[in-house]
């Protein structure tokens, strides 16, 4: 851990070096000019969800810079030149919560700006991991979500008063598809027979999930809510042992790590690998996964299928 912490913390000061020696050409450049755009206003999300978030409150009037990209593993973040650009000169940064983005508060220190930092995962309803720790995944459950955006949407009102029917606006629209959202993956869930809604996963992200839609976790292949953490033999074969004897079906890889794991633990479990799952970022164009909507709706019916033997499929439902 100490490794990775250095790491990080020489690539956060390469990037300083990088940003202050091209100070001059970066001047009116980037994703974060809102004159060059057209926006009113310019701010930073941490997370792929955030960002997508924002933006549908923001419209027009707002500029994101997004700091991860998609398909990204926010726990394995390195800083870039444009990140410290952005955080830099924005008056207002959105930050998920908890360990998915940490490593902002270093960033906005060396940063040298002065942000107001909204931190989303304080307005939310916060569940515990299997240690007592805050599970930081909490837009798995769209109720959260909602409360999120109704968060965003004051802050960005409060940064640009004149923007407020913009904002309310879409939010408002938001809001409602938010909640035909959740209406959607309760309805498709209770297809699946509640003794086979059980979830095997890369690492413990879905537990928001699970809570909201009567999914029960079995096990994840990284028993952590980090990715950073790594699994014994012990903690594997008492998954395996664990997964015969609850007659999972599927194990569901998610997309920005490794499937050579789940491979292996479902051979020796006589469980099928799923479809992968989109948990920790949204995916980049063409994945059907852009957005945090389309990404909720494919990872319901995903898991729905797998978790049915292909019995229940909720894609066009």
């Amino acid at each position: 851990m100490r490794i990775i912490l250095r790491s990080r913390r020489l690539l956060l000061a390469l990037a300083m070096l990088l940003v202050a020696s091209s100070a001059v050409l970066a001047t009116g450049c980037g994703d974060n000019d809102s004159a060059a755009s057209g926006a009113e206003l310019t701010v930073v999300a941490t997370t792929t969800q955030v960002a997508d978030f924002v933006r549908n409150v923001g419209g027009d009037r707002v500029d994101v810079h997004g700091i991860l990209g998609t398909n990204a593993d926010p726990h394995d973040y390195e800083p870039r030149p444009s990140d410290v650009g952005a955080i830099g000169d924005a008056p207002l940064v959105f930050k998920s919560g908890g360990d998915i983005d940490a490593w902002l508060d270093e960033l906005i220190e060396n940063a040298g700006g002065d942000p107001r930092v909204v931190t989303l995962i304080d307005s939310v309803r916060r569940i515990k991991g299997e240690q007592g720790e805050t599970d930081p995944h909490w837009w798995e459950d769209p109720r959260n979500s909602i409360r999120a955006v109704a968060v965003i949407r004051d802050a960005l009102i409060e940064a640009d008063p004149a923007g407020r029917a913009t904002y309310e606006r879409n939010a408002g629209a938001y809001l409602r598809k938010l909640q035909a959202l959740d209406r959607e993956i309760a309805d498709c869930m209770r297809r699946v027979p509640a003794a086979k809604r059980k979830l095997v996963t890369t690492h413990d992200a879905l537990g928001y999930f699970a809570d909201r839609y009567d999914v029960e976790v079995v096990g994840a292949l990284i028993p952590s809510l980090s990715t950073q953490a790594q699994p014994s033999a012990r903690d594997i074969n008492e998954l395996v042992d664990q997964i015969r004897g609850e007659g999972v079906e599927a194990i569901f890889p998610e997309t920005a790590l490794n499937k050579r794991l789940e491979s292996a633990v479902s051979r020796e479990a006589g469980a099928k690998v799923g479809g992968q799952l989109w948990a920790d970022a949204l995916g980049p164009e063409g994945s059907g996964a852009e957005t945090y909507l389309a990404a909720m709706r494919k990872n319901t019916n995903t898991m729905a299928e797998g978790m049915s033997g292909g019995m229940v499929s909720c894609s066009a439902h």
